[in-house]
């Protein structure tokens, strides 16, 4: 799925339903994360006004996607919390981090692409979750399964136009994606189901 190298194992699905709530929570400070990172890259990479505009766009899209998984955990009763450790998102960051010390790409060319493939597989995820969900089975989140499934898919592709436009050559774009792409496949293998995603994604954006 998009750019995605491995597929997440078949048993996650139903380890996420068993505990909905963790997953509600979880992907809550996500959101906060994605919506800081997009902030982030305003701040450290303000020469380009229509990326910063774009990445405005985003930060004001995850914040409403904040509010509304905070709504469905206040209807439920469940407490935010502090965030857990992201294990899958503290190691695509290092070995991203180590790919990247030839000088050989543009560390913002890196942190986007980095971003795209985190939302990538946060969609991959959702759209399991959207697929294992049934009308007497958690029935009343599948309609924000779907909507978080979608919007993640957008922003995979928002992050890979602004790579795109950095660069300017889509081909050495699709290189280096390719490249990130097989280093977090080899970290989903790694991990297998114990990934807590499509909640923990955001925090390698930092």
């Amino acid at each position: 799925m998009l750019c995605l190298k491995q597929p997440t194992d078949g048993s996650w699905a139903a380890q996420a339903l068993s505990d909905v709530n963790a997953v509600l929570v979880d992907h809550a400070h996500c959101e906060m994360k994605a919506a800081s990172n997009a902030l982030s890259l305003i701040a450290r990479y303000p020469d380009n006004l229509e990326r910063t505009r774009v990445l405005a766009d985003l930060a004001s899209e995850e914040i409403g996607h904040l509010q509304r998984v905070i709504g469905v955990l206040v209807s439920r009763g469940v407490a935010l919390g502090k965030p857990a450790v992201d294990v899958y998102a503290a190691e695509l960051r290092r070995q991203a981090r180590e790919l990247s010390r030839d000088g050989s790409t543009n560390p913002l060319v890196d942190r986007l692409l980095v971003a795209a493939l985190i939302e990538a597989r946060s969609c991959e995820r959702f759209r399991l979750l959207v697929e294992a969900t049934t009308s007497g089975c958690h029935g009343d989140l599948r309609a924000l399964w779907k909507e978080l499934f979608v919007a993640e898919a957008g922003h995979y592709r928002t992050f890979v136009d602004l790579a795109n436009r950095v660069v300017g050559e889509a081909e050495r774009v699709g290189a280096r994606l390719e490249q990130l792409a097989e280093l977090e496949a080899g970290i989903v293998r790694k991990l297998g189901s114990s990934v807590p995603l499509p909640g923990a994604r955001a925090s390698i954006h930092g």
